[in-house]
């Protein structure tokens, strides 16, 4: 298949797996990964979402990028191109144009939580979480989400800041960028967790997060750790797709795809050591849920030697996450409307980071001044936001990738692509076939209450 000639492609393999890094490495990392442990049993969540990685996320990867690498178009022009070879409906670009609005739907919330990010690096650095209680970190959280114009400010500069990188292309903005904060991201992270070993119940961490008790798998437990699967990975929503477009020919799909997932899922599980070991080395609470590293944590920061160094660089790693992945959940977007309109890519970058940020303040007026306005499931707008993209568009786009990779698409114009050996590939397309989409469809049977 031809390739468009102005199309921008990544300098090297390790700077197309900084990036995808990028994208899979963000809140849902550090932010989601370790309160969902924390509610659904520690060892259980982590040995079945391991599973679920291996099984379902990294061949759904492959897929994706594949699915890029062979269109060279954005996710919408590309599925229509790529169906048009297999000579099926046209109908399969309504995959990209899902996945494209899964991707702004996110950025609007997910700018909401990193703009607390932000708002948590100043607050640690300036020392307020010094001797802080419980009664006091919830208090001063809530003030926080009670306060609309603070939560626009911290929205506008993330929003900000994403599209600042965006609209400087694939290579001065997104590769770039990559390079700089993935590298400090890992630094970040590594110091943090000498900091655990250190001073934290690391030994009571590691039982809690890798000794088996199978006891606790539950179909919840299964489907939520598939659910974050997809979260975690960035998949369905074309982002991944859209990176695979700017890979060269040369690149093994399989290794690097490999590489990602290794590295995507490594920070998860090394950030929950890291947090787990301080909370209960302080007699904290793991089942926090959603406010363990804005209520729970800053109480372990405030008790510890070195609190405010640590917990400045803690926010700190958390914001670096947010920042790489939200530049990819824009980039499909904007691939499509320069590549369809005569648009600039500054002018289509702000063009969506304006469309981001009036969504993003719906979202964050949930917590105040909006929080009796219901919209679908009878959630408010955020927690909409997220149930829809989340639990719904993703689960839906990767079933419709695989479903398009695995039936729809030629045999030999998808082992041209992947390279794989007979064997590995044959593994690979039962996988993309079958287990990846009763996965998915059981996602669904349980969402809507066909099974409990």
């Amino acid at each position: 298949m031809t390739e468009p000639a102005h199309r921008s492609h990544w300098t090297n393999r390790w700077t197309f797996i900084l990036a995808t890094a990028g994208s899979a490495i963000g809140l849902g990392n550090i932010w989601k990964f370790p309160y969902m442990t924390g509610v659904n049993g520690g060892s259980a969540f982590v040995l079945v979402f391991l599973a679920c990685i291996a099984l379902v996320g990294i061949p759904l990867m492959m897929c994706e990028i594949m699915l890029g690498r062979r269109a060279q178009r954005n996710p919408v022009d590309g599925m229509q191109l790529l169906a048009a070879e297999a000579r099926a409906t046209a109908l399969w670009k309504w995959v990209g144009i899902m996945g494209l609005f899964a991707g702004l739907l996110i950025l609007a919330f997910y700018s909401v939580i990193a703009g607390w990010v932000l708002d948590y690096v100043v607050r640690a650095a300036g020392g307020e979480f010094r001797g802080i209680d419980g009664a006091t970190a919830q208090a001063r959280f809530n003030a926080f989400l009670a306060a609309p114009l603070e939560l626009i400010l911290w929205h506008s500069l993330f929003i900000a800041m994403t599209m600042g990188v965006v609209a400087r292309g694939v290579n001065s903005g997104l590769e770039k960028t990559n390079k700089i904060l993935m590298p400090a991201l890992f630094a970040i992270l590594l110091v943090l967790l000498g900091y655990s070993m250190a001073v934290g119940d690391f030994a009571r961490s590691a039982s809690f997060m890798f000794t088996p008790d199978f006891s606790k798998v539950t179909p919840v437990v299964v489907l939520s750790a598939l659910g974050h699967a997809f979260f975690s990975l960035s998949l369905g929503m074309g982002a991944v797709m859209v990176y695979g477009s700017y890979l060269q020919r040369h690149v093994s799909i399989a290794r690097t795809t490999l590489f990602v997932a290794i590295a995507d899922t490594a920070v998860g599980l090394l950030v929950g050591l890291a947090i787990f070991a301080l909370v209960f080395a302080n007699g904290l609470e793991p089942a926090a849920g959603p406010g363990l590293i804005f209520q729970t944590l800053p109480i372990a920061f405030g008790k510890m030697a070195g609190g405010t160094f640590i917990g400045t660089l803690f926010f700190l790693l958390v914001a670096f996450a947010a920042w790489t992945s939200a530049i990819s959940l824009v980039e499909p977007a904007i691939s499509w409307l320069t590549e369809n309109t005569r648009m600039t890519r500054h002018q289509a970058a702000w063009l969506i980071g304006l469309t981001d940020w009036v969504l993003g303040i719906a979202a964050l007026l949930s917590f105040n001044v909006w929080k009796d306005v219901h919209l679908l499931f009878g959630l408010n707008v955020f927690d909409t936001l997220d149930k829809l993209t989340t639990n719904i568009l993703l689960p839906l786009g990767g079933l419709l990738m695989a479903l398009f990779a695995g039936w729809v698409m030629r045999t030999h114009h998808v082992q041209e692509e992947l390279g794989l050996a007979s064997g590995a590939y044959r593994v690979w397309r039962f996988t993309i076939r079958f287990v990846s989409p009763l996965a998915i469809a059981a996602i669904f049977l349980y969402l809507f209450g066909l099974v409990k």
